[in-house]
Parts: structure tokens; C-alpha cells; sequence
């Protein structure tokens, strides 16, 4: 492992928390698109997994930052635990209104309370930035490698999830899925040592949501339109690779789009960067945007995949510098809730992205679902233009109350050093 990568790793507890996280998001490239596979296995209708993953994403966008905010207020372990254990429950009666063939309705009903599901990515990252936290260079490696794991995430969760759907039967993929939540957000959330302390509401904090910053809007509106990217791409490479007459080999055409992610954020993790962070993060939006172009041109699935590893080289540094500016722009005491906002962003993009390609899938084939990401790139690119000035403003306080900071907010309960 690369110097700066392995220096972060020396901080007590960095190692443990960051397997949990792993495992606790899994779930984030296997059940949207496990999903996708086992209503088009079971039914043939893109249309309807489209809506079911668009559901689940909506759902997500509406839950997310209001687990986020009672864990800020309350911590990891009291707050996780119990949504996860509701997610799971509304997982296993989706699989059994499936195998069952029972009413749409249920359908969407079960999927919609599976929403509820934590945002595990915003939990370590909320971990890293309270070890690091005034340490811009170690939160920028820190900020890569969590990059590094979302990407490794969404190399083998298709695969596996796909792979599972396709080969054994059509629930196995959400049904590990949910295996993959449970272990990694019992395993985190039984990590004390490196849990940020939570930050009760006082009396007279009137602040509201984080969403009012300008800086946090412009990223979570932008973050809509990218996720509109990821959705649809998805759900119109299933299609496209099951019209080439090899449904199972979206996982790997899939995976080798998170590999050029991975890749990058590699890279980006070991670079010291100077200059606006504003200017970077633009920059990977129109990236994002213009590599979306050659996928209309892709005629078959080894010509995809190429296209699609080029597209992903942008992702992950984005996603980076996007951290830092959320980390830039929030107050500490609601750091956890301004991260999930900007993946709420995404699921809300997931979900309009997803439902809309699988509307032109069934309408006029998977070939023509490729124009919806190139709408979503374009749409990106004018949302960065229009607030780029907001991000480059003057952030808000970042400490919060600088009085809980004082307390010994950020010691170990085991003396000295710094617990996130």
C-alpha cells in the first residue's frame, strides 16, 4: 500500500472500521440492481424493476438524512441498529411477495420501507474526519480510500449480485444483499472506541437543516443529475447486454466502469493538490458529462466496457473533492447529515435516472436508453455552472459549538488521541 494510503492506518481502530464499512455497503451496488435483475428474471418487465429501483431510491433520499440527523444527535450504535433490523425485515417480504407473485402493490410497498437503510459510506466517513479533523492532507488520502472502497463496492457487487440472480435463482441477489447489511452495520456500530460522539440539540439551535447552506445545495442538486448517470446506466446496460444475448455479463461490463473509478481514485488519493477545490470538482463534473457521449456509439458489449472504464475515471475524484467541500461548508455537530445529503442527491438521480431509462428501454430498446445519461451529464455540467460561485464563498462555522468542541470533543475515552 502506497505510503500516504498506510499512514492514515495508523490511527487506533482506522483498520477495523473501514472492513466494517465495507461490508455495511455492499448493499449500495447489489440491491438496487439485484432488484433490476430479479423482477426482469421473474416478470420480463424493465418498466417495473426500473420503477421498483427507483422506489428504493427515492425512499432512500426521503430516510437518509433523517437517520443521519438522529445519529448526529443521538450516535452510531443507538440509531443504526434498529432502522437496519426494519430495512431487513422489508427486504425478506419483498423476496416473499416475489417468489409468492403477489400484487405490484406489495412490491413497491416493501421496497419503499427497505429505504430506511443507513448511509454507511457517510458513517466512516464521519469517523475519518473526526481523526483527522484540521488535517487536510490525511482527510484528502482518507477521503480517496473511502472513494477506493465505494468503487471496490460496485466492481463486485454487480457481479455478485447479478451473477447470483442469474445462475442460482432471482431473489439470491437482494437476499445477500441484506446478509451483506447486517453483517457490516453490526460489525461498525460495535466499534465504540472510534464512534463520533453524538452532539444532542440545545435548547437554542434553531440552524434547522444543513440543507440551507448555499455551498451544500449546489452539490446536492448537482448530485441529482449524477445520479440520474449511475441509475440509468445500469439499468439500460442489463438491458443492452441482455439483447446481446449475454444478460449476465452486465456484472463485468458493469464492474470494469467501477474498476476505472477505482483506479482513478487511487491515483488521486497519492496527488497533493493546490488550487480551489471548486475549480477541481467543475472540472469532474463536465468530465463526467462529455465521457457519457461515446456510450450512444457503443455497439456491442466489449466496445461498452471500454467506454464505460474511460467514464469512470472521473467518479471517483469528484466524489473526493465533493467531501472535502461538504466537510468545507457544514458544521461539524451535522457533518454525518451534510454528507448523506449529498447521496441523498444521488438517490434521488438513481431513482428519476433508473425509472426513466427503463421507460425508453421498453419504448425503443436499450441502445436509445444511453441518450438519458447523456441528458443527466449535460444537465450536471449546468447546475456546476450556475452555483459554482456558491462553493467558492466563505464557508459557515465549521466547529458548531465550539463550546462542545472545548469539552474534549475528539479525545479518546482511553487517553490522547484523537477518536472519531
Amino acid at each position: 500500500m502506497p505510503s500516504p494510503y498506510r499512514a492514515i492506518f495508523k490511527a487506533p481502530g482506522t483498520v477495523l472500521f473501514s472492513v466494517a464499512g465495507f461490508f455495511g455497503r455492499m448493499p449500495l451496488s447489489m440491491m438496487g440492481i439485484g432488484i433490476v435483475t430479479m423482477i426482469s428474471q421473474v416478470t420480463g418487465r424493465y418498466g417495473l424493476a426500473g420503477a421498483l429501483a427507483a422506489t428504493l431510491a427515492m425512499s432512500a433520499a426521503a430516510l437518509g438524512p433523517l437517520v443521519s440527523r438522529l445519529v448526529d444527535r443521538h450516535g452510531q450504535r443507538r440509531v443504526l441498529r434498529p432502522v437496519t433490523l426494519v430495512s431487513l425485515v422489508a427486504a425478506a417480504g419483498l423476496l416473499l411477495c416475489v417468489q409468492q407473485e403477489a400484487p405490484d402493490w406489495t412490491l413497491f410497498a416493501f421496497t419503499a420501507v427497505i429505504g430506511c437503510v443507513p448511509s454507511v459510506g457517510a458513517m466512516t466517513r464521519a469517523r475519518w474526519a473526526e481523526i483527522y479533523r484540521g488535517e487536510e492532507r490525511p482527510l484528502h488520502t482518507a477521503y480517496s480510500w473511502e472513494s477506493i472502497v465505494d468503487e471496490v463496492c460496485f466492481i463486485f457487487g454487480p457481479i455478485i449480485s447479478i451473477g447470483l440472480s442469474t445462475t442460482w435463482f432471482p431473489e439470491a441477489g437482494p437476499l445477500f444483499a441484506g446478509v451483506f447489511l447486517a453483517i457490516g452495520v453490526f460489525w461498525l456500530t460495535s466499534q465504540r472506541a472510534t464512534e463520533p460522539r453524538p452532539h444532542p440539540r440545545q435548547a437554542d439551535d434553531r440552524s434547522g437543516s444543513v440543507l440551507r447552506s448555499p455551498g451544500l445545495q449546489v452539490l446536492t442538486l448537482a448530485f441529482v443529475a449524477t445520479g440520474a448517470i449511475f441509475g440509468s446506466v445500469d439499468v439500460v446496460t442489463v438491458a443492452f447486454a441482455e439483447e446481446q444475448g449475454h444478460k449476465a455479463a452486465a456484472s463485468l461490463v458493469l464492474a470494469v466502469y467501477a474498476l476505472g473509478s477505482c483506479l482513478a481514485g487511487a491515483v488521486f488519493g497519492l496527488m497533493h493538490l493546490k488550487g480551489e477545490p471548486s475549480h477541481r470538482w467543475l472540472l469532474g463534473v463536465c468530465a463526467m458529462a462529455v465521457s457519457m457521449i461515446p456510450l450512444l456509439l457503443a455497439g456491442n458489449l466489449p466496445l461498452l466496457a471500454v467506454a464505460l472504464f474511460v467514464a469512470g475515471l472521473s467518479i471517483a475524484p469528484t466524489m473526493v473533492t465533493t467531501m472535502a467541500l461538504v466537510e468545507a461548508h457544514v458544521p461539524r455537530t451535522k457533518l454525518t447529515e451534510g454528507m448523506t445529503w449529498t447521496g441523498t442527491g444521488l438517490a434521488i438521480g438513481v431513482a428519476l435516472g433508473s425509472s426513466a431509462a427503463g421507460w425508453v428501454v421498453d419504448a425503443s430498446g436499450a441502445e436509445a436508453g444511453y441518450v438519458v445519461p447523456v441528458v443527466s451529464g449535460a444537465l450536471a455540467v449546468a447546475v456546476g455552472l450556475l452555483g459554482h460561485r456558491r462553493l467558492r464563498r466563505p464557508a459557515p462555522n465549521r466547529e458548531g459549538q465550539r463550546e462542545q468542541d472545548d469539552s474534549g470533543i475528539g479525545e479518546h475515552q482511553d487517553g490522547g488521541q484523537p477518536v472519531a
